[in-house]
C-alpha cells in the first residue's frame, strides 16, 4: 500500500474512533437524562449523585472528542465531506454536553423539590420529559445510522414540547391565592425551561446529522 493509501486508512480509523466516542458520550447523556427523570418523578434521591459522577465522564469525553477532531483536521487535511463530518461532530458534542448539564441541574432541582407535596402539574411535566427523552433517543439513533430523514423529523416533535412548555408555564404563572412558600412554583418553572432547552439541543443534533449526510443546512 502506498503512503497516500496508508494515510487514508489511518485517517478513517481515527475518524471511526471519534464517532464511537461520540456515541458513547451520547449513551452517557441519555442515561443521565433517565436518572434525572427518576429523581424528579420517582423521587429517587440517589440518582442526582450518580448524575454528578457521570457528568464528569461526559465532560472528559467532550474535551477529548473536541481535541481529537482538531488534531485530525490539523494533521490530516481532510477532504470536504470529512471536514463537514468533523466540524458537525464538534458542534454536536456541545449539544450533548449541554443536555448532560441540564440533566444534572434537574437532579439538583429534584432534591430541592422533594420536601414539598407532589404538584398538580407533575403528570403533565412527566409527559413533557418523556417527549424530550424520546427526541434525544431519536437524535442518537439518527447519528448512529447517519439518517438525515430521521434527523429532520425531530423538529416536528419539538413543536409538541414547545406547546407543553407554554401550557405548563401558563398553569404555573397564572395561579392565584398561592399559600405558603412559592419555591415549588419557581422550581417547576425551571424544570420545564430546562426540558424545553434539552429538546432544542436534541433538535440541533438531528439537524447536524442531516447536514453531515446532505451538506445542506
Amino acid at each position: 500500500m502506498n503512503n497516500s493509501g496508508s494515510t487514508r486508512v489511518n485517517f478513517e480509523r481515527q475518524l471511526r474512533r471519534i464517532q464511537r466516542d461520540v456515541l458513547r458520550m451520547g449513551a452517557l447523556v441519555e442515561n443521565s437524562f433517565w436518572l434525572a427523570r427518576q429523581a424528579l418523578f420517582e423521587r429517587d434521591l440517589e440518582a442526582p449523585n450518580r448524575i454528578a459522577v457521570q457528568d464528569k465522564q461526559i465532560d472528559q469525553l467532550y474535551r477529548q472528542i473536541e481535541q481529537d477532531c482538531v488534531t485530525l483536521i490539523a494533521l490530516q487535511s481532510p477532504v470536504a465531506q470529512d471536514l463537514r463530518l468533523l466540524s458537525a461532530l464538534m458542534q454536536l458534542v456541545r449539544d450533548l454536553e449541554r443536555i448532560g448539564d441540564y440533566a444534572e441541574d434537574l437532579g439538583e432541582i429534584a432534591v430541592r423539590l422533594f420536601p414539598y407535596p407532589p404538584p398538580a402539574q407533575m403528570a403533565q411535566m412527566k409527559l413533557m420529559c418523556d417527549r424530550c427523552r424520546a427526541m434525544l433517543a431519536m437524535s442518537l439513533a439518527a447519528l448512529s445510522d447517519l439518517d438525515a430523514e430521521s434527523g429532520l423529523e425531530i423538529k416536528e416533535r419539538d413543536d409538541a414540547v414547545d406547546l407543553d412548555y407554554e401550557t405548563l408555564y401558563s398553569s404555573l404563572a397564572e395561579q392565584t391565592n398561592v399559600q405558603g412558600v412559592i419555591e415549588p412554583i419557581i422550581l417547576m418553572v425551571l424544570i420545564i425551561r430546562h426540558l424545553e432547552r434539552m429538546a432544542d439541543h436534541a433538535t440541533n443534533i438531528g439537524k447536524r446529522v442531516a447536514y453531515v449526510v446532505t451538506g445542506q443546512r
